[in-house]
């Protein structure tokens, strides 16, 4: 069972009543809602990326892991049941939806399926969209963290000296040429970059598993030990987690990220091209 889906394949799971789907459209403008409002898949309620699949920004970075009760909450008043089969999407390059996919399955919930291409793959199949919001009844999902492992700040550094660290940042921002959102620029020490770009077709969709794993043989995975994802504040490399598991290889993100790293004066950082 692929872990992404096409439209058609969609289409004939929401039409069996096999899979609930999410909407999981996001931004880092944290316009999720607004995208969700304009247009979303006809039956599809949304899932806040920020309010929901993130804690609160602070100590733990800008988007650390969520609170449990929040995410079990949350995911219920979506009308989620133990046992559901879902499917997530965002408007196009399945940022928002890896990160969900990522985030569920640390939860524990093992049937997680993402759209490939988003919403504008959708659209393009020519299926409709909506604005109206569903209202499902109030679901039973019990959440188990922890179900599959993430690394801390302490773990990426060891990741990125005995293994491989991929870092999905902008090559500019990964080398700290520029750095327009967080307070400090440049990258762990060791850390490999692996642009998010670089992983995706010019409409959104993921290459093929064959190009990914190609793409990131290239960058060492084949033969590393282990193999860590970074990013800025955790959703990138949700993003990264989810390519390699399609080209094969099964990797551990650090979700607090950059933004985390720097929180300590006393970690090291490291510009230019790195590992």
């Amino acid at each position: 069972m692929s872990t992404l889906l096409t439209p058609a394949e969609l289409t004939a799971l929401v039409d069996a009543g096999e899979v609930r789907v999410l909407d999981v459209q996001y931004s880092l403008a944290g316009d999720g809602p607004s995208l969700y409002a304009a247009a979303h898949v006809p039956g599809a309620p949304h899932l806040d990326l920020d309010a929901v699949l993130a804690g609160p920004p602070g100590e733990g970075g800008r988007h650390p892991l969520p609170d449990p009760d929040v995410l079990q909450e949350g995911l219920r008043a979506l009308g989620v049941h133990d046992g559901d089969g879902l499917v997530v999407y965002d408007q196009q390059t399945s940022l928002g939806s890896a990160r969900a996919w990522w985030v569920l399955r640390w939860a524990g919930l093992t049937d997680v399926r993402v759209l490939d291409g988003g919403l504008a793959a959708w659209q393009d199949a020519g299926l409709p969209v909506t604005t109206d919001v569903p209202a499902p009844a109030t679901g039973d999902v019990t959440v188990h963290v922890g179900s599959v492992p993430v690394l801390d700040a302490e773990a990426a550094a060891r990741v990125a000296q005995d293994g491989i660290l991929l870092d999905s940042r902008a090559g500019e921002r990964f080398r700290g040429e520029t750095e327009p959102i967080d307070a400090v620029a440049g990258h762990i020490p060791g850390a490999r970059s692996a642009p998010m770009a670089d992983q995706l077709q010019a409409d959104g969709r993921f290459r093929s598993p064959e190009e990914l794993r190609d793409y990131f043989t290239g960058l060492g995975a084949e033969n590393a030990r282990h193999i860590g994802t970074s990013c800025g504040s955790g959703v990138t490399a949700a993003h990264t987690a989810l390519a390699l598991h399609l080209a094969g290889f099964e990797a551990t993100p650090y979700i607090g990220s950059w933004s985390h790293w720097i929180t300590d004066p006393e970690r090291p950082v490291e510009t230019g091209s790195g590992g």
